[in-house]
């Protein structure tokens, strides 16, 4: 789809001649993930001398970006991101990386609604196809509409990306007004951690309640890939796929032939994602492949697509839940860890899909300062940001079990959560919750 026309015939220029065409107040965009340009952002960094209030937007940043490392107090560039990786988590720690709240399913309508025009946007794309198109490679997001919203448009061509299959997946060359020849460092790789005995645990409980035909979103985090791991021995079969994140233990699945598609109303026999990050292997999986379609966020991630598809399962993480079942899943205080994503609008789907189930997951505990903490606790920590609130939850698991809070009161639910807590803890809480009176005395459950 072409919605963009450039002035001019794309031109192929070098990097120095690309960030020569950046002004002092300018708003640049360098896409998500593995769509970031290398070699601009370090021939932009060169100048960092002749500019100043440039400001730049982008998400889950996979490698340090030169513009903020050669300028440690900001006097030049400044980073503003719609999702935080542990790049830009530290960056943020250090004052240079800003977070931007959004639900991304709504990104694209961001940026042709409120963020026109953008000055210029970069992005490192797949070298040009038969068709006269730049495949965005696993990275769709909101990538055309950005586009569309830019006064200029330069593709850093990547050889080493993988070719991704989707809808809008790629701008052509009539809409590009620069073209700069990229690196051949390999896509960056995302680790994934052997699951540990919680997240199996934790795992096990999610796994037992997915059944045949269910259709999975997969949120980030070894204990979401942890279900994955379970579900190749639980025997479930005809697997649907339709998720904002494509991982690794996705494509196990896929490999392990769980995954068919067959009982999806959407996209049958399709895996549906917006955008991936894992391993070689996963990219590997990715090229070229007709069974993975790469959409754009606001296919994947509003509600009333993913209720489209009956029984949807989102599975995502959180770092602490309250008594009343609010779950913060994106903050430590005012320190910003991560980002609201996609976590509450597959909450919501999830729920209003036919026999849809959606699992918010946890470990009980955690270690800070050298010390044994709850991840349940009467009151969230101040400066938290609540993700998924408590009307909206549905099952809540930890280690030590598993409850849905659809339907019960705010007792019954703090009853519940408190099962779900370390029992270390357990006495502790439910005198909190006596003397706030969320229990009522004399009331039994």
């Amino acid at each position: 789809m072409i919605t963009r026309q450039s002035a001019a015939p794309a031109r192929t220029i070098s990097s120095e001649e690309a960030a020569a065409l950046v002004r002092s107040g300018m708003w640049l965009d360098y896409g998500v993930g593995i769509c970031q340009p290398d070699v601009f952002d370090h021939a932009l960094a060169a100048r960092r001398h002749d500019l100043e209030n440039v400001k730049i937007r982008s998400c889950l940043t996979m490698r340090p970006r030169a513009v903020l490392e050669t300028d440690p107090e900001g006097r030049h560039f400044h980073s503003f991101s719609w999702h935080f990786s542990a790049y830009d988590r530290h960056q943020h720690d250090r004052g240079r990386c800003h977070y931007t709240p959004q639900h991304v399913g709504e990104a694209p309508d961001y940026y042709r609604r409120f963020l026109a025009p953008i000055d210029i946007v970069i992005l490192k794309t797949c070298p040009i196809d038969q068709d006269g198109y730049f495949n965005f490679s696993a990275s769709n997001m909101w990538h055309r509409a950005a586009i569309e919203s830019a006064r200029l448009v330069i593709v850093e061509v990547s050889p080493t990306l993988p070719y991704a299959c989707g809808h809008q997946n790629g701008v052509h060359v009539s809409e590009v007004d620069y073209i700069v020849e990229g690196d051949l460092q390999p896509t960056p790789e995302l680790v994934n951690p052997q699951p540990s005995e919680i997240d199996r645990a934790v795992a096990h409980r999610i796994a037992a309640e997915i059944e045949d035909g269910s259709c999975l979103q997969i949120g980030i985090g070894g204990m979401p890939n942890a279900v994955c791991s379970l579900l190749q021995e639980s025997g479930v079969r005809d697997l649907g796929v339709h998720t904002e994140m494509l991982t690794d233990g996705i494509v196990d699945l896929y490999r392990a032939g769980l995954i068919t598609g067959a009982r999806k109303t959407l996209d049958p026999g399709k895996i549906v994602y917006s955008f991936a990050l894992g391993s070689a292997a996963l990219y590997k999986a990715i090229d070229h492949n007709p069974d993975l379609v790469c959409h754009p966020v606001d296919y994947t991630n509003p509600p009333r697509q993913i209720m489209r598809n009956s029984r949807a399962v989102a599975i995502n993480n959180t770092t602490q839940i309250d008594l009343q079942g609010q779950a913060a899943s994106e903050s430590d205080g005012h320190r910003h860890i991560s980002g609201t994503g996609g976590q509450l609008q597959f909450v919501h789907g999830a729920y209003a899909s036919p026999e849809g189930k959606s699992f918010i997951c946890l470990a009980s505990t955690y270690e800070q300062h050298g010390q044994h903490r709850s991840r349940i606790v009467l009151d969230l920590t101040p400066g938290n940001i609540v993700t998924t609130p408590r009307t909206d939850m549905m099952y809540v698991a930890t280690e030590f079990g598993l409850v849905n809070l659809k339907g019960k009161s705010v007792a019954e639910r703090a009853k519940a959560l408190i099962g779900l807590a370390h029992p270390d803890f357990r006495e502790d809480l439910e005198r909190q919750a006596y003397e706030n009176r969320l229990i009522p005395r004399g009331v039994s459950f």
